[in-house]
C-alpha cells in the first residue's frame, strides 16, 4: 500500500512525487469590500495538487492566478521526481528556482501552495492528520471574526460583528483608515454592537501616518481596543516601534501579514516594532515558512498569530507553542465553504482539526468549484 511505502521495517524507501498540478478560482465578495488602502469585489484562491504512491495531496494560497501559471512553468520541474518525504528540500530547491524572477511576492504564494500540497501529501502517505503529523501543543486554537469592512454601513458593521460573537467566537476585528475623522465612531458602534466582554481588533492596513495613529490609538482607548494591526505601514519598522511604545498600555501593535521569509520576520522583531508577530502561511512559504516564522516568536517570547486561510492554519496553529490564534476571515471561510470539503467551523469561538481526516482534512468540491475557474 501506498501509505506502508515510506516507512518498511525501519528502512526508507523513497516514494517520488509523480505530478503537480495548480488551478486558479476567482469568487465573487458578497458586497463591495474595501479596507485602509485597497478596494476589491473577488477573491483568487490557487490550489495545488501533489501526487506521490497513489496519494493525492492539497495546498491553496490566496494570490493571482498567475501563481498557478508558475507552478506549472517554472516549480513543477524543481519538484517532480523528488522524494515525497523530503519537503523541507523541496521548498528549498523551489526558493533557489525563483532567485533570478525574485523570491517575495507572486513567487512566494505560488511556493506556499506547493509547499503546503507536498506536506499534505506527505501526511497521508503516512496516514496523520497534519497536526499529528507536526507534533500538537493544543487541541484547539482560538479564531477571531474578522471582516468588519470600510465599504460597510453601519449596520452592516454590527450585525457581521455581533453575529460572530452571539456564536461564541470571543473576539473580532473590523477595518480602518480609509476615512479617519470617521473612525472613531465606527469603533464605538462597533463596540456597542458587541458589548463589553469582547475583545475589539482594528486594522488600519498601513492607512495612517505615524502621528495620526498615535492620536487614533488614543481615541480607541476609550472603547477599549486591545489590538492595533498595521496602524502605520507594515514597511516601517520605526514607525511600528514608535506606535508600540507610546500607544496606550492595553492596546497590542501587531504586524506581519506580508511576511514572505524568516528574514522579514527576524527583522520585524528585531526593531521591536510589534507586540504580535503575525504570519500568513500562504504567503511565507506554507507550512515550512509558516514553521519558521514560529520559531522567530519562540525566539523573541512573542505571541503568533495567524494570518486568515483558517482551513490551513487551524492545524499549524495547533503545533505552533506560542500560536494565540488565527483570524477567522470573512472572504476565506466564505471561499472555503464553498470549494472544501472538511472546511472546519469554530465551536464556541475555537477550531479544532479534525484528527479523524489524513492531512489538513480537506478536499477540492471539483463540481463546485469548477464554474469559478479562471
Amino acid at each position: 500500500m501506498a501509505r506502508e511505502a515510506s516507512v518498511k521495517a525501519g528502512t526508507r524507501v523513497d516514494v517520488p512525487i509523480s505530478a503537480i498540478d495548480a488551478e486558479a478560482f476567482t469568487i465573487p465578495t458578497d458586497a463591495p469590500e474595501s479596507d485602509g488602502t485597497i478596494e476589491w469585489d473577488s477573491t483568487t484562491i490557487v490550489v495545488c495538487h501533489a501526487r506521490a504512491g497513489g496519494a493525492v495531496g492539497i495546498g491553496y494560497t490566496y494570490s493571482h492566478a498567475a501563481a498557478a501559471a508558475l507552478v506549472h512553468d517554472l516549480l513543477s520541474s524543481h519538484v517532480v521526481g523528488r522524494d515525497a518525504m523530503d519537503v523541507t528540500g523541496t521548498s528549498t530547491a523551489m526558493a533557489q528556482a525563483v532567485r533570478n524572477i525574485g523570491r517575495d511576492g507572486l513567487a512566494a504564494t505560488a511556493i506556499a501552495a506547493v509547499d503546503a500540497a507536498l506536506w499534505d501529501l506527505k501526511a497521508r502517505l503516512l496516514d496523520l492528520s497534519m497536526v499529528a503529523l507536526l507534533g500538537a501543543v493544543r487541541e484547539a486554537i482560538m479564531v477571531y471574526g474578522s471582516g468588519g469592512f470600510t465599504s460597510y454601513t453601519d449596520d452592516q458593521l454590527r450585525r457581521q460583528l455581533s453575529d460572530w460573537v452571539a456564536i461564541g467566537i470571543p473576539a473580532v476585528k473590523m477595518k480602518i483608515g480609509r476615512d479617519a475623522p470617521a473612525d472613531p465612531a465606527r469603533v464605538r458602534a462597533a463596540r456597542a454592537a458587541i458589548g463589553p466582554a469582547a475583545q475589539l481588533f482594528v486594522d488600519a492596513n498601513g492607512g495612517y501616518d505615524r502621528k495620526l495613529a498615535l492620536e487614533q490609538a488614543r481615541r480607541f482607548e476609550d472603547d477599549d481596543v486591545s489590538w492595533f494591526e498595521e496602524p502605520v505601514s507594515s514597511d516601517d519598522l520605526e514607525g511600528l516601534r514608535l506606535i508600540r511604545d507610546r500607544a496606550p498600555v492595553r492596546m497590542e501593535i501587531a504586524a506581519g501579514e506580508y511576511g514572505y521569509d524568516i528574514q522579514y520576520f527576524r527583522r520585524m522583531v528585531q526593531a521591536g516594532a510589534v507586540d504580535v508577530l503575525q504570519a500568513d502561511a500562504t504567503r511565507c512559504g506554507g507550512v515550512t515558512g509558516f514553521l519558521r516564522a514560529a520559531t522567530i516568536a519562540d525566539a523573541w517570547s512573542l505571541p503568533l498569530s495567524a494570518h486568515t486561510a483558517p482551513s490551513l492554519h487551524a492545524h499549524l496553529c495547533c503545533a505552533a507553542p506560542r500560536a494565540r490564534h488565527l483570524e477567522y476571515f470573512h472572504d476565506h471561510v466564505r471561499v472555503e465553504r464553498m470549494l472544501f470539503d472538511g472546511a472546519l467551523a469554530p465551536i464556541d469561538g475555537v477550531l479544532r482539526p479534525d484528527r479523524s481526516r489524513p492531512g489538513f482534512g480537506i478536499e477540492l468540491k471539483r463540481s463546485d468549484a469548477e464554474r469559478f475557474a479562471v
